[in-house]
C-alpha cells in the first residue's frame, strides 16, 4: 500500500450552487406545530427556529465568513487512510510553542477564531511575546473539511495518534495540546500516545476522566466543596434530561444522519439547542455566542454533509476499549461556570499541576470567554516551555 505523506494547501471555495440549494431548502422548510409548554423545555421553539432560519437564508453572509477562514493558512494531508484538514497559523515570535487545538461536537475550527490572534501574537494583544504559540487546529476526522470517515474505529485515541503523526510531519519535536468537549478526550490521549513530545495538556469542558464514574462514596460526597456539589448537580441533571442527543449519536448515528443531512432546519435545531443549553446565562444562544459564528459553525456541518460522521464519534467512544488510563504528562484544567470537572476525580487519572475555576463562561469557552481561556492557556504553558 502506498503511503502518501504529502501536505497540500487548502482553500475553502463553496460553489454558489450549494448556497442556492441551502436557501431553497430553508425556504421550503415544512414547519411543525409548537408543542404545549414553556419555551425551550421540550426543545427548540418553532418560532425561534423560523426566525433564525430566515436570517440564515437571507441575512447571513457566508462569503464573508469563508473569507475570514481563508485568511488563515489551511492544509490537508492523509493519515491512517483518513483525510485531515487543519489550520496552521505560525507566530512571528521565534520561540513560539506549537499547540494543537482540538474541538469537539457540535463544534468545529470556528470555535477558535477569536483566540488565534491572542495566542499567536500576544505582543499585539496586550500580552507577553514569550507566551506565543504556533497553532495547529485540525478538523476532527469525520468533521467539516476533514470529510466523512472512511472506516470504523476513529475514537479519541486513534484521532490522537493521527494528530501526533501530523505534528511529526510538520517537524515539531515538542508541543502542547489543548481542547474542550471531545477535545478534552483527544488532548489527554495525545499525552498518552506521544508522551515524549507532548510537554503539557490543557483542557476545558472536561468530562470523562475528570468527573466521578458510577456511585459516589458518601464519605467523598461529604468532603466536596459547595462549588463541587453544584457541578455534581449539573452532571446529574445532564444525565437525567440532557443527554438524549448522546444516546442517539452513541447508538444510531446513521439513522439521525438521514434527517440532518437532508434538512438544514433540522441540522440547525440539533446544534443550536446545545448553544442554548451549554452556555451561561440561560438566555438565547446568541446572547452568549455571536449569531453569525453559530451559523458559520453549522455551515461546516451542512456544506460537508458530515452530520452523521461527526455524530459517529459518540458511537466509537461508547464501543471503544480505549478508556482513559493514568498519564504522567503535566495537565491543566480550566473549569468555567457551566463545566462539571471536579479536581479530586481528575487527579485519579491525570497529573494535575494547574487548576483554575471561573465564575463565567460555559462549554464553548473559546467563543464565550476567549479572554479567560487565552490567559489560562498562557499561564499553564508558561512553566512548561
Amino acid at each position: 500500500m502506498t503511503i502518501n505523506n504529502e501536505i497540500r494547501p487548502f482553500r475553502i471555495d463553496v460553489p454558489q450552487s450549494a448556497l442556492d440549494d441551502l436557501a431553497d431548502r430553508l425556504g421550503r422548510t415544512r414547519w411543525g406545530q409548537p408543542l404545549p409548554g414553556n419555551d425551550w423545555e421540550r426543545g427548540v421553539p418553532v418560532e425561534y427556529l423560523r426566525q433564525l432560519a430566515r436570517y440564515w437564508a437571507s441575512g447571513y453572509d457566508w462569503r464573508a465568513h469563508e473569507a475570514r477562514l481563508n485568511a488563515y493558512p489551511q492544509f490537508t494531508t492523509e493519515i491512517d487512510g483518513q483525510n485531515i484538514h487543519f489550520l496552521h497559523v505560525r507566530s512571528a515570535e521565534p520561540d513560539a510553542l506549537p499547540l494543537v487545538l482540538s474541538h469537539g461536537w457540535p463544534g468545529s475550527i470556528v470555535e477558535f477564531l477569536d483566540v488565534v490572534g491572542p495566542l499567536t501574537d500576544p505582543r499585539a494583544h496586550g500580552g507577553d511575546p514569550a507566551d506565543a504559540f504556533d497553532l495547529i487546529i485540525p478538523s476532527l476526522p469525520g468533521f467539516g473539511f476533514s470529510g466523512p470517515i472512511r472506516e470504523a474505529g476513529w475514537d479519541s485515541r486513534r484521532i490522537a495518534s493521527a494528530f501526533a503523526e501530523l505534528m511529526r510531519r510538520l517537524g515539531y519535536r515538542q508541543y502542547g495540546a489543548q481542547g474542550g468537549d471531545f477535545g478534552a478526550f483527544i488532548s489527554p490521549d495525545l499525552g498518552r500516545v506521544d508522551p515524549d513530545h507532548v510537554v503539557g495538556v490543557h483542557v476545558n469542558a472536561a468530562t470523562a476522566g475528570f468527573i466521578p464514574f458510577g456511585e459516589i462514596d458518601p464519605a467523598d460526597l461529604a468532603e466536596l466543596s459547595a462549588a463541587d456539589k453544584d457541578r455534581l448537580e449539573r452532571m446529574n441533571a445532564f444525565l437525567g434530561e440532557g443527554n438524549g442527543y448522546f444516546q442517539i449519536q452513541a447508538t444510531r448515528p446513521q439513522t439521525l444522519a438521514h434527517a440532518l443531512t437532508d434538512s438544514p432546519a433540522g441540522q440547525l435545531a440539533w446544534i443550536v439547542e446545545k448553544f442554548k443549553e451549554w452556555t451561561q446565562g440561560g438566555g438565547l444562544p446568541e446572547d452568549a455566542v455571536d449569531r453569525d459564528l453559530i451559523l458559520t459553525n453549522v455551515m461546516l456541518y451542512w456544506l460537508t454533509s458530515t452530520a452523521g460522521s461527526a455524530a459517529n464519534i459518540y458511537y466509537e467512544s461508547m464501543h471503544s476499549h480505549n478508556w482513559p488510563t493514568p498519564s504522567g504528562v503535566p495537565t491543566g484544567v480550566a473549569v468555567f461556570a457551566e463545566d462539571i470537572a471536579i479536581r479530586r476525580y481528575a487527579e485519579q487519572g491525570n497529573t494535575i499541576v494547574h487548576w483554575s475555576e471561573f465564575d463565567r463562561g460555559g462549554h464553548f469557552a473559546a467563543l464565550e470567554s476567549p479572554d479567560l481561556l487565552v490567559e489560562d492557556v498562557r499561564a499553564f504553558f508558561r512553566r512548561l516551555r
